[in-house]
């Protein structure tokens, strides 16, 4: 197994995490319904499926 030839420093090593944190999901309210809901994904509301503030299905479940 290969090992380094010298220690990688906390600076060095914090440099290449800096890009792993986690981001907040991005959220929209429907124009429609009010209801606040996942962007890009159709979301229920009252029995009935949306997607961009139409209505796809009704009576959906």
């Amino acid at each position: 197994m290969a090992h380094p030839k010298r220690k990688i420093s906390k600076t060095r090593r914090d440099k290449r995490r800096t890009h792993d944190s986690l981001t907040l999901k991005q959220l929209s309210v429907d124009a429609t319904t009010g209801e606040i809901h996942l962007r890009h994904n159709a979301h229920v509301s009252e029995g009935n499926l949306y997607y961009r503030g139409k209505l796809v299905v009704e009576n959906y479940q």
